[in-house]
C-alpha cells in the first residue's frame, strides 16, 4: 500500500512538473503582454507586472486592422465548422451504418489518402483553384470542408458510430424510419461527444491556420488573424510588449473554447476507437 502511494506521488509530481513546463510559454506571453518594454527582459525575471499595462492591448490591436482580420477569421471558422461537421458525420454514417458493396474497400482507399503528404497535392490544388478564378478569395479555405471535412474526422466518427448498437437501427427501420431519420434522430444524438471532439479540432485548426491563407490570400483586407499576427511581427519586431499583447488576444479564444469543451473532448477521445 505504501509503495503504491509513493509511486502515485512520484507520477503526480512528474506530471505537475511537465504541466508547468508546457504552461511556461503561455504564462510568459501573458505576463509580457501586461508589462512595459523595459520590464520584459530584466534579470532576474519579473513575473508580476507592476504597473499593469492594459493599454498594450488597445494599442496593439489598433496598429493594424485586427477587427477586419478577426471578422475574416470568424467567417472562415464558422463556415468550415458547419461544413466539416455536416459532411464528415454523413460520410461516417455511410461507412459505418449502411451496408453497400465495396464499402470496406472504399474506406481502405480513403485511409491510404491519410498517408499522402499535403505537399504532394499542394501545387495542383493551388493551380486548380487559381484556374477556376478563386485565388484571393475564401472559397479554397471553406469549400473543401463541405466535401468530407477531413479524412481523420471521418475515421474518428466512423469508429465511434461502430460502438452504437445496431439494434437501434433495426428498431427504427421496423418503425418505418429511413436512413436519413436514423442518422438524424438516432446516431447524431448519441454522438455528441465525438462531434464535439471534431468540432474542437476543426475550430483550432481553422483558427490557427497559417499555411492555407498564406497561399490563397493576397489582399490585406482579406487576411486572417494568423496572417495579421505575422505581418505585425514583421513590422514591429522590437515592440515585444505589443507583440505579446496581440498574440495573447489571438490565442485567448482558443483557450476559452478548449476549456469550455474540455470535458466532452476527453470523453469523446476515450470512447472513440474502441471498436474497429
Amino acid at each position: 500500500m505504501r509503495t503504491s502511494t509513493m509511486k502515485k506521488s512520484v507520477v503526480y509530481a512528474l506530471l505537475a512538473i511537465m504541466s508547468a513546463l508546457f504552461l511556461l510559454p503561455l504564462v510568459w506571453m501573458v505576463r509580457s503582454s501586461l508589462m512595459g518594454l523595459s520590464q520584459i527582459f530584466v534579470m532576474p525575471p519579473v513575473w508580476i507586472p507592476s504597473p499593469i499595462e492594459w493599454d498594450n492591448f488597445s494599442e496593439a490591436l489598433t496598429i493594424l486592422p485586427f477587427n477586419t482580420f478577426f471578422l475574416n477569421t470568424m467567417i472562415i471558422v464558422v463556415l468550415v465548422l458547419i461544413g466539416t461537421v455536416t459532411s464528415s458525420t454523413i460520410a461516417a454514417f455511410g461507412f459505418s451504418r449502411i451496408q453497400w458493396k465495396g464499402r470496406n474497400g472504399v474506406f481502405g482507399i480513403l485511409l491510404t489518402a491519410m498517408m499522402l503528404p499535403g505537399a504532394v497535392t499542394l501545387i495542383p490544388t493551388f493551380l486548380g483553384w487559381k484556374t477556376l478564378g478563386f485565388y484571393d478569395t475564401f472559397v479554397p479555405l471553406i469549400v473543401p470542408a463541405f466535401f468530407g471535412g477531413g479524412i481523420f474526422n471521418i475515421f474518428l466518427l466512423r469508429q465511434f458510430y461502430m460502438t452504437i448498437p445496431r439494434d437501434l437501427d433495426e428498431a427504427a427501420l421496423v418503425d418505418g424510419a429511413g436512413y436519413l431519420k436514423i442518422y438524424y434522430h438516432v446516431v447524431l444524438p448519441l454522438s455528441r461527444s465525438a462531434i464535439i471532439v471534431i468540432s474542437l479540432f476543426t475550430f483550432l485548426g481553422a483558427w490557427n491556420d497559417f499555411f492555407g491563407p498564406l497561399i490563397y490570400l493576397k489582399s490585406t483586407e482579406k487576411f486572417t488573424l494568423a496572417l495579421g499576427l505575422q505581418m505585425f511581427q514583421g513590422s514591429y519586431t522590437s515592440q515585444w510588449d505589443l507583440l505579446m499583447a496581440a498574440s495573447a488576444a489571438v490565442v485567448l479564444p482558443c483557450v476559452v473554447v478548449f476549456l469550455i469543451g474540455q470535458r466532452y473532448f476527453l470523453e469523446g477521445i476515450s470512447l472513440t476507437g474502441l471498436k474497429g
